[in-house]
C-alpha cells in the first residue's frame, strides 16, 4: 500500500486538486473595517498564511447578516444583492488574490452567528427558538425566526457564496457547527419549533441541507463546497453523535466536497480545550489524558465512525501537532485532510516546515512558553481560580498574534495573558462602537 505524505496532492469530488493534505482551519480574524468590509490587513494576513504552505486556507466567519455578528470585527456581506456587486468588492478581490498567491486554495467560511451574537453587537439576536445562551450575561434572549426569514437566509448563504466565487475565492465552507445558527437548528435544546423546521431530526436538519443545496446551485458543480459539522454537541439532549451520522448520510446526496469534523458549542466548548466558557479561535478540542499518536487529535474516534457512512472526503481539525500522527491518520484512512489552527498564529510557516521535514511537531503553548513569561497569568496557568480568565485570556492571546501578523509584524509569544485579555476587551468594545456608529 502506498504511503500518503502530507505534501501529496488530493483531488476533490468537484474535480479541483489541492496541492497537499494540510489546511489552515477557520479562525476569526477581527480585522474588518467599521463597515464590516475586508481590509488590507486581511490581504497581509492571508498572504502570510499562503506563503506558509497549507494547501487550503479557510477564512474565519464571513457573516450573511450584519446585525448578528460573531464579533464586531467580522466581515459581513449583507445585504448581498441578487445582481451586481456589494460594497467592498475590491477589498474582497485583494483578499482572495493574496490568499491564493502560493498556488493554494482559499475558501470563504460562510456563517450566521444566531443566538451567539454578543450583546455589544446586538440586543436582538435571532435563533430557531427563544432559547437564551446563558454565559456571563453576554448574550441577549433571541427571537425565533419566522419561516419567511429562514427562506431569505438560505438565499443569503447562496448569494454570499456566489460573491465569494466572483471575488476570486476558490471555494466556500458552510458553517454548520459550534452552536451558530445552522448548528442551533440541529439541536433539540435550542430548536423547540413545531413547524417543518423543528421537531424531528429531518426537520431540524432542513435549514442546513437547504442552505448547502442553494450554495451548490449558486456556484455550480465544479466549485468546492465544504461543510463544517459537529460530531456531537456534548450536551445531554442536544445534537448527538448518532444525529450527526444521520445528517452525514443526508449530506452524501448534496455534492459536498469536504466535510470538516468538529464539536461543541459555547456552552460546551470542546473546540477550545476547556469547558464552561466560550471560544472564538475555533480549532481546539479538549485535552486528552492519553498521549498516544492515535489520540493526539481529539475527534479521530468520531471521524472513524463518520468515515463508515460518509461518501465525501473528511477533514479533522483540533489537537494535531506531530507529523507522525498526521500521517498515521491519513494512512489509516480516517481522514483525507488535516486541519491546523492555533500553531499558525505564532508560526505561520508550520505547514511548509512539517512537509519539508524541518520540524516534527507544530508549536503549542508548551513550546511558546519557553519564550514567554511563566507567571500565573500565562496561557497554561494551573491555578484553579484563574481558569476562566485563562480560557478567555488564551483566546485573546491568539487574537493578538493574529493582529500582529495582519499588521505585517512577527508573532510575539512573550505577550502576557492578562495584557492580551485587556487589549481584547478594549478592541472588542471600541470596534463594536465604531460599527454601530457606521451603520447609523
Amino acid at each position: 500500500m502506498n504511503t500518503i505524505e502530507l505534501n501529496q496532492p488530493f483531488t476533490l469530488p468537484c474535480g479541483v486538486t489541492i496541492p497537499n493534505r494540510l489546511c489552515k482551519a477557520a479562525m476569526t480574524e477581527g480585522v474588518a473595517n467599521p463597515k464590516l468590509q475586508a481590509t488590507e490587513r486581511h490581504a497581509t494576513l492571508y498572504k502570510r498564511w499562503a506563503e506558509g504552505g497549507a494547501g487550503i486556507l479557510i477564512t474565519g466567519n464571513v457573516l450573511i447578516d450584519r446585525y448578528c455578528l460573531e464579533r464586531p470585527g467580522n466581515v459581513s456581506i449583507d445585504p448581498a444583492p441578487e445582481h451586481g456587486e456589494p460594497e467592498g468588492m475590491d477589498a474582497l478581490r485583494a483578499w482572495a488574490k493574496a490568499g491564493t498567491s502560493n498556488g493554494n486554495q482559499l475558501w470563504m467560511q460562510i456563517s450566521h452567528a444566531g443566538r451567539q451574537s454578543p450583546r455589544y453587537v446586538t440586543s436582538k439576536p435571532v435563533g430557531p427558538s427563544a432559547v437564551q445562551l446563558e454565559l456571563l450575561g453576554n448574550y441577549a434572549a433571541p427571537r425565533a425566526l419566522l419561516e419567511n426569514e429562514i427562506l431569505d437566509l438560505i438565499q443569503r448563504f447562496a448569494r454570499v457564496a456566489r460573491i465569494a466565487k466572483e471575488a476570486g475565492f476558490t471555494g466556500v465552507q458552510v458553517h454548520g457547527a459550534h452552536g451558530y445558527l445552522l448548528s442551533s437548528f440541529l439541536s433539540p435544546i435550542t430548536n423547540q419549533r413545531t413547524d417543518k423546521w423543528g421537531g424531528s431530526l429531518e426537520n431540524r436538519a432542513r435549514f442546513l441541507l437547504e442552505a448547502v443545496r442553494a450554495v451548490r446551485k449558486a456556484v455550480g458543480a465544479n466549485f468546492p463546497v465544504a461543510v463544517k459539522l459537529n460530531s456531537d454537541d456534548f450536551r445531554k439532549g442536544g445534537f448527538s453523535h448518532e444525529d450527526c451520522l444521520q445528517v452525514v448520510k443526508w449530506l452524501n446526496d448534496e455534492q459536498v466536497d469536504l466535510l470538516e469534523i468538529s464539536g461543541g458549542t459555547y456552552e460546551q466548548p470542546r473546540l477550545l480545550g476547556h469547558t464552561g466558557a466560550a471560544d472564538s479561535v475555533k480549532d481546539e478540542q479538549p485535552v486528552q489524558r492519553e498521549s498516544t499518536k492515535k489520540r493526539e487529535a481529539y475527534f479521530l474516534n468520531y471521524a472513524r465512525a463518520i468515515r463508515e457512512v460518509a461518501t465525501m472526503p473528511l477533514m479533522v481539525t483540533g489537537g494535531f501537532r506531530s507529523r507522525d500522527a498526521m500521517q498515521e491518520a491519513l494512512n489509516e484512512g480516517v481522514c483525507d485532510v488535516i486541519g491546523l489552527g492555533r500553531p499558525l498564529c505564532t508560526h505561520p510557516d508550520t505547514p511548509k516546515q512539517l512537509m519539508n521535514g524541518k520540524i516534527d511537531k507544530a508549536a503549542s503553548f508548551e513550546h511558546t512558553l519557553k519564550l514567554a513569561d511563566k507567571g500565573i497569568f500565562s496561557p497554561v496557568s494551573p491555578i484553579l481560580p484563574l481558569k476562566l480568565i485563562n480560557v478567555l485570556g488564551a483566546q485573546a492571546w491568539y487574537y493578538q498574534q493574529i493582529f500582529r501578523l495582519a499588521d505585517g509584524l512577527e508573532a510575539k509569544p512573550s505577550m502576557s495573558l492578562i495584557g492580551s485579555f485587556l487589549k481584547y476587551l478594549f478592541n472588542e468594545w471600541t470596534t463594536a462602537f465604531k460599527v454601530k456608529r457606521s451603520s447609523r
